[in-house]
């Protein structure tokens, strides 16, 4: 489990393709603290822990990984978002995040505010997935509130803080970025859509 608040960014050092998967190397500032099979989410998406070596750790993507999630485009020297699973016992500052996307989206706008950045993203409404107005969202790892809910697109309010310390930073229109859904609306969307 995680909560969308992101740790700090690393830094994809190295990309290996091997059959169906793919071995990713991330340069992070956390890395001397990690252990083998330890779970980090990578813009939102859970990846264990398989080798680590000085500032450098490897993890692995399997095909059904690949083919939902936006790990197959991730380049070397792109910086993605990192967060440990979290601890129990800890406080939970963002919202319950699985670290299993649901699906990916398109950014459609970036918008200045006057202090804060306003994105809009969006999604397919064939799968289901809803977002709810001021309801939890998880945008490449981070846990953020709905503004502009409709049924295939949302928008988030990012914070200087935010934008600063997490890939927000470096996301352009166009984009895809990988969204988890709230897990409390994802049950209530699945047992409305069975009646």
């Amino acid at each position: 489990m995680f909560t969308g608040i992101i740790e700090t960014l690393g830094e994809i050092t190295n990309l290996v393709k091997e059959q169906e998967n793919l071995h990713l190397t991330i340069k992070s500032t956390i890395t001397s603290e990690l252990k083998i099979d330890q779970s980090i989410a990578h813009n939102g998406v859970c990846l264990t822990v398989v080798g680590i070596k000085d500032d450098e750790y490897t993890v692995t993507a399997i095909k059904e990984t690949l083919d939902k999630t936006t790990v197959g485009s991730f380049q070397i020297n792109s910086f993605v978002n990192l967060e440990r699973g979290m601890k129990l016992g800890d406080r939970l500052d963002g919202h319950i995040v699985q670290g299993h996307v649901d699906e990916t989206g398109t950014c459609t706008a970036i918008e200045n505010q006057n202090g804060s950045t306003v994105f809009t993203f969006t999604y397919y409404s064939e799968q289901n997935n809803i977002t709810i107005e001021k309801g939890s969202i998880t945008v490449n790892g981070v846990s953020l509130t709905v503004i502009n809910s409709t049924d295939t697109s949302f928008s988030v309010a990012i914070i200087p803080y935010t934008y600063n310390n997490t890939s927000f930073k470096n996301l352009a229109l166009t984009d895809t970025v990988n969204l988890e859904f709230d897990v409390i609306g994802k049950y209530v969307s699945r047992l409305t859509n069975n009646k």
